[in-house]
């Protein structure tokens, strides 16, 4: 009789289905990973917009912010601190596109009774299902506090801005 060597289909399937089991382990996770790895994302390239428009106003705008006034929820306060004269922010956070998010701001001109003040808003592109890039919304005013919501009702659609400048709607994030 010949000496037949190598593996029996029993065995094979055994290991195939050892490698489906292992995947079905790990394949959530890695989402869950990207999800927050993609939030976290969004929370510090609000931080790197507040100072952006910080450094803005004291340097370029005479005490106003960049942007269009009273154009909230648009991203020319994006692109003017993107600009290639000014370069405080990436040109990739400039389009209003960065790691599964979309960014919109505003501002308001200061004014004899008021100062300037301007917010940044971000929601997830998708935030449902096995592709959600995110499962909260965040924001940041002038004030520097972030704040998010992770209402599933909300995550369509942006925070605003007071009269004042803050944004509300959320929670304060705790770092």
């Amino acid at each position: 009789m010949k000496n037949q060597k190598g593996f029996s289909l029993i065995e094979l399937l055994i290991v195939v289905v050892i490698i489906g089991i292992i995947a079905a382990i790990a394949i959530p996770n890695l989402l869950a990973a990207r999800r927050s790895a993609n939030e976290g994302s969004a929370v510090s390239s609000l931080r790197t917009l507040h100072g952006a428009q910080m450094t803005y106003a004291a340097t370029y705008g005479a005490g106003n912010y960049a942007g269009v006034a009273a154009a909230a929820g648009d991203n020319t306060g994006l692109a003017a601190l993107a600009a290639a004269n000014v370069n405080l922010i990436d040109g990739q956070l400039g389009t209003g596109l960065k790691s599964g998010y979309t960014f919109v701001g505003g501002r308001t001109a200061s004014g004899p009774a008021a100062p300037a003040t301007f917010f940044f808003s971000t929601i997830p592109q998708n935030g449902t299902g096995v592709t959600a890039t995110g499962t909260r919304r965040f924001a940041i005013a002038t004030d520097g506090v972030i704040i998010f919501d992770s209402t599933a009702a909300n995550l369509g659609s942006q925070f605003t801005a007071q009269a004042d400048g803050s944004v509300t709607g959320g929670t304060v994030l705790g770092n």
